[in-house]
């Protein structure tokens, strides 16, 4: 594994050891080098020092600075420290990459420009397969590059219309004068079907959306379909490049190796809404994959891992491991309904006690989030292999980690437009164990992204940061992007949400998602979206807004006279005799299902299903929060046709 890559990582878990074992607390550097800040993709900054709970939740954090940029942004921006800076010096410096291929290197401070550079005419949405509108109107840069700070190297994918041929190149980009340090080679790659056949990568019909990786002294990308059209010859890839050389790695995982199907539809694209391919100590590489031919018969375990999380060697040679999901929720279902597993990211969580050391969490368009065991992920089998299936409302997103002031993991879901927090549960049995959650507005596809800052596990610093996806009305012209901040020791109350336009426009706003994750380095919040980077500090302008943003989900329990009590909810997990229901409001209520199940007034219930539950908070005190049921039945799935709660 890249060293500078492995100190980052054993420093977040030499931190976390010290934590849980009352130590003083050391925390990694804050730069930014790689998306969602470390290649397990926790997105987790525990040396915030900073913006704490108290003062983002003042009237004196906002809208620091806007800096104009030549095109949407796709990618996360990415920040170093004390990075010199040609003809400028050394700075704190903001790197983003833009849909027209320009990377800009940015005060971070005052929002100055300090360098800028072109690399070369982006692809417009003409010469796209079928004319993809689910982006801006070129595409460029459309990952998140990864920075090398040991070499002085940002290493980023362009897409270039050379000849009037969509072209993607590697780049070895300097920090200092943002020129490349090596010639960019053309992408290629070659794979092989089930009969031996090879087969060509082909740039004009891919898609690079996921996240660059940088681990075992190679870069690594996914690659995808554009609007699952062209499917006929679309395949999943992850290509490798050498880092001092950029020179591929010999092999190639194709992930779809059929030589036919029944209606010439292939995919099982790497895509995951701009979340990066994630590496474990070892170098082993995990990504989901999304659908395949819509008949849901093409699926096999060996040639077509679709709607599948991979475990991947190194060398790109061997799948050590995958997971695909059966039942209601399985890859039968998923195909059929372009419910792509790959929709989401893969979490991998730092070591943890107990018997499954080695976790990872993963959910996609449809589906409930499933806590996998990393070093055997199952196979094509559940719900018996997989350590636990908790509620979901549509993933187009990836989950977030991070240690509280109690010393316990807490794993970041962010479904639908929800925002929940799981604490990591290792004795006696690993699970995840619902924490505290809340309810944001959030436009287009489900899910959104999230991050987190902390100064290690000092009460009271730790901030969930959420940028939900744009929102407008249909017709509008420019949706707005919202920056959110949580508390999480307060019940998800909310500290700051940004007004108006303050962190940024997207007029794309009914096609192409925005797969916007905020950044959060040395007391600044940086936020990319179209043609505009917004910093967020202490000092800001404009006082805090919580417009558009619901109460804390736990907060508020729903209070009736009389018993028996009525209400409806969806069922977000199952344990032994107990039950999680999301009820209307947000509110997440566990609830006592042994009496109702002994007594045979018990309709199973399922994650991600609606349900109607009858009896009495536990002692008749509403604000315990354990409902005793007497009976549970099925519901409408639609809340608008459920009756009232009473």
């Amino acid at each position: 594994m890249d060293f500078r890559y492995s100190r980052m990582l054993c420093g977040v878990a030499g931190w976390l050891a010290a934590a849980i074992a009352g130590a003083p607390a050391y925390a990694s550097g804050v730069d930014v080098v790689t998306y969602h800040n470390n290649t397990l993709r926790t997105g987790w900054n525990p040396g915030e020092t900073t913006l704490t709970a108290a003062n983002v939740g003042s009237n004196n954090f906002g809208l620091l600075e806007q800096v104009a940029l030549d095109q949407q942004v796709d990618a996360q921006p990415l920040f170093v420290s004390d990075q010199v800076i040609q003809g400028v010096g050394k700075q704190d410096v903001v790197y983003v990459a833009t849909e027209n291929n320009s990377i800009y290197a940015i005060d971070a401070n005052s929002g100055k420009m300090l360098l800028s550079h072109n690399f070369g005419t982006a692809v417009p949405i003409s010469a796209l397969p079928g004319g993809c509108n689910n982006n801006s109107n070129v595409v460029g840069i459309n990952s998140t590059p990864v920075i090398d700070t040991a070499s002085g190297l940002l290493y980023a994918i362009t897409y270039t219309y050379e000849k009037n041929v969509p072209t993607f190149r590697i780049h070895a980009i300097s920090l200092v004068t943002l020129q490349d340090a090596l010639p960019p080679p053309k992408i290629g790659g070659k794979g092989y079907l089930k009969n031996g056949r090879p087969l060509p990568f082909v740039s004009a019909n891919s898609r690079q959306r996921a996240a660059l990786l940088e681990a075992n002294g190679n870069i690594y990308a996914g690659f995808a379909s554009w609007c699952d059209i062209n499917a006929n010859v679309s395949r999943g890839w992850v290509l490798g490049w050498n880092t001092g050389t950029l020179t591929p790695v010999a092999a190639s995982e194709l992930v779809n190796q059929l030589r036919h199907t029944q209606d010439n539809f292939f995919l099982s694209s790497v895509w995951m809404s701009g979340y990066g391919i994630a590496a474990d100590a070892n170098g082993s590489l995990y990504f989901a994959t999304g659908n395949t031919d819509y008949n849901g018969k093409s699926y096999r375990p060996v040639y077509n891992l679709a709607e599948s999380v991979l475990k991947l060697s190194p060398d790109l040679t061997t799948v050590q491991s995958f997971f695909t999901p059966k039942g209601v929720s399985g890859w039968r279902n998923l195909d059929p309904a372009d419910a792509d597993f790959g929709a989401g990211g893969v979490l991998l969580l730092p070591d943890q006690a107990g018997a499954y050391p080695h976790l990872a969490v993963a959910v996609g368009k449809a589906g409930p989030m499933y806590l996998l065991n990393r070093d055997s992920l199952g196979g094509l089998a559940f719900p018996h292999v997989t350590l636990g299936a908790y509620g979901s409302y549509g993933c187009w997103c990836g989950e977030s980690y991070y240690v509280g002031a109690d010393g316990a993991g807490r794993v970041v879901e962010s479904t639908g437009g929800n925002l929940d927090i799981w604490k990591v549960v290792t004795s006696p049995k690993t699970k995840l164990e619902y924490d505290v959650g809340a309810v944001l507005t959030s436009g287009q596809d489900p899910g959104f992204f999230t991050s987190i800052s902390s100064n290690g596990t000092a009460a009271g610093s730790a901030v969930v940061w959420a940028v939900a996806r744009p929102t407008g009305g249909y017709g509008a012209n420019n949706w707005n992007v919202t920056l959110h901040a949580f508390d999480p020791a307060s019940g998800a109350a909310v500290l700051y949400t940004s007004p108006g336009s303050a962190a940024g426009t997207w007029p794309n706003g009914v096609s192409a998602n925005a797969n916007i994750v905020p950044v959060v380095a040395n007391g600044h919040v940086f936020v990319a979206s179209y043609a505009n980077l917004s910093i967020f500090g202490l000092g800001g302008q404009g006082a805090r807004s919580k417009v558009g943003v619901q109460p804390p989900a736990h907060a508020v329990m729903p209070v009736f006279a009389g018993a028996p009590h009525e209400l409806y909810g969806i069922v977000t997990a199952i344990d032994g005799s107990a039950i999680t229901l999301r009820l209307r409001n947000g509110v997440a209520m566990r609830v006592d299902v042994g009496a109702a199940r002994a007594a045979g007034d018990y309709a199973p219930a399922a994650i991600g299903r609606a349900a109607l539950v009858r009896g009495d908070y536990e002692a008749g005190v509403y604000k315990v929060g354990v409902f005793v049921a007497k009976y549970v039945l099925h519901a409408k799935q639609q809340p608008a046709l459920w009756g009232p709660d009473r």
